[in-house]
């Protein structure tokens, strides 16, 4: 007879195993949802297979667990909060911070443990991508299609060519026989010795006969030519459409258009001072110390990830940064901008009064004129949609005309807390001037005074 305590070891072992059983099950995570949780939350100091601000955090529980004999309860006491763990004193928690030079981590207390253990399923087995052959032969598939398609239209315009080139010298043909035709006739008739009787023998004569024509031929000549050397001398200096290439690739389609970043984040001068500088490197390093590579999914044409990725490592050069290490090496290198809009010398013209107390008025005075492109930042009224553009470039002439066409049809927000103030005395005489309900425009308020553009 089997005694009843064997049952109840037996019993306790097997409850045992379930609790355990039940446990790694409760602990197993969601690596589809922890990436998302991964990405949303950690890489902007974090990647799976490199340090960047932090460590590298794929197998992060393993290695744990063999170096530091450390499970998922420290883990999860980390990532809530990991100043709390160094304030209680644990040894490792400190060593971490004293080891990436006591950069504070941020604290996640919204995550719940389900999320974290999401989280952490990803770093130990993070979702397989797409294997490269396929990829890479889906796009040479995609490669051939687009320059089959290409070959084809090219094809279809050289036969339109040959075409349209086999019609003219056809038609020319024809009319030689036409004119030969003619030329036989006239020499079988009477009319011959008539045609030669009247015939012009001289450059005098021919001159007398027909000196007025020629005398209005050439006036209309002159006058085509001064309109010509006029049109090209109120062009000089002016470069719509200017595009030059620059020595760092940088998209606004990409920056400002796929990811809504704010002009003034990088042009802060724009809203303070006379001139919008282009921005230092150290204003692309406040982004771009922790993203070191493309990960986007907008992709210019003939561009891939290796072109972005290769443009990010130019900037790491002309800083001096090395992101293995998460440092500055001091070995810079300068970065030789071609600058795109610059005003003459003779020309004063200051961003901050336009962006800060014109922004309103210019924003709706251009949208009144344009309503099938309307804007919401005051920046494109004179740069254009800059948010589209991959490589920018001078949207708008410049000139002075095109200056003047502004301030006249731009209506004055007199109700702008700048103009206000500013134009306390003015706005009362202007209202008895041009009559409560008329509309202001920056011409009435000195807009056109040559002062104020030329010193």
């Amino acid at each position: 007879m089997i005694s009843w305590r064997k049952h109840y070891k037996r019993g306790l072992i097997a409850i045992g195993l379930l609790l355990s059983t039940s446990a790694s099950i409760y602990a197993q995570g969601d690596a589809k949802n922890g990436e998302k949780l991964f990405k949303a939350n950690c890489t902007a100091c974090h990647a799976l297979d490199k340090q960047l601000v932090g460590p590298a955090l794929g197998g992060v529980v393993d290695k744990l667990k063999k170096e530091q004999n450390l499970d998922t309860d420290w883990l999860h006491k980390w990532i809530k909060d990991n100043k709390a763990l160094r304030a209680s004193g644990d040894k490792y928690a400190n060593e971490v911070f004293e080891k990436f030079n006591k950069t504070e981590m941020l604290q996640f207390p919204n995550l719940t443990d389900q999320d974290i253990n999401d989280i952490l399923e990803y770093t130990t087995n993070p979702p397989a991508a797409a294997p490269a052959a396929e990829a890479g032969a889906a796009a040479a598939t995609d490669t051939n299609s687009v320059a089959a398609l290409e070959a084809a239209k090219k094809e279809s315009v050289n036969s339109k060519i040959i075409l349209i080139s086999l019609l003219a010298i056809g038609g020319l043909l024809l009319w030689l026989l036409l004119k030969l035709r003619q030329l036989v006739k006239l020499q079988e008739s009477e009319e011959l010795s008539v045609l030669n009787a009247t015939r012009t023998t001289s450059l005098a004569d021919l001159y007398k006969r027909y000196h007025f024509v020629g005398k209005g031929i050439l006036v209309v000549l002159g006058v085509l030519a001064a309109y010509g050397i006029w049109n090209w001398m109120m062009w000089i200096g002016v470069y719509k459409g200017y595009k030059p290439e620059q020595p760092i690739h940088f998209s606004h389609k990409i920056h400002a258009g796929e990811n809504k970043i704010d002009c003034q984040l990088c042009h802060s001068s724009a809203k303070y001072g006379k001139v919008s500088e282009i921005p230092s490197m150290n204003v692309c390093m406040n982004c771009h110390r922790t993203i070191s590579e493309y990960n986007g999914k907008y992709m210019e044409p003939g561009k891939d990830k290796s072109f972005y990725d290769g443009e990010i490592q130019k900037i790491y050069a002309a800083t001096g940064w090395d992101p293995a290490k998460q440092q500055y090496t001091g070995k810079t290198q300068p970065v030789e901008w071609t600058r795109i809009h610059n005003m003459p010398d003779f020309v004063y013209f200051n961003h901050s009064q336009h962006v800060v107390a014109g922004e309103q008025a210019i924003i709706t005075s251009y949208n009144k004129k344009n309503p099938e492109a309307k804007i919401d930042v005051v920046c494109k009224a004179c740069h254009g949609q800059v948010d589209t553009m991959n490589v920018v470039h001078m949207a708008n002439d410049f000139t002075m005309g095109w200056c003047i066409e502004c301030h006249r049809t731009t209506e004055v927000d007199m109700n702008n807390g700048y103009n206000k103030e500013y134009f306390k005395n003015l706005h009362e005489k202007l209202k008895k001037q041009y009559g409560s309900g008329t509309k202001i425009t920056v011409d009435a308020i000195g807009g056109l005074e040559c002062g104020k553009c030329h010193y």
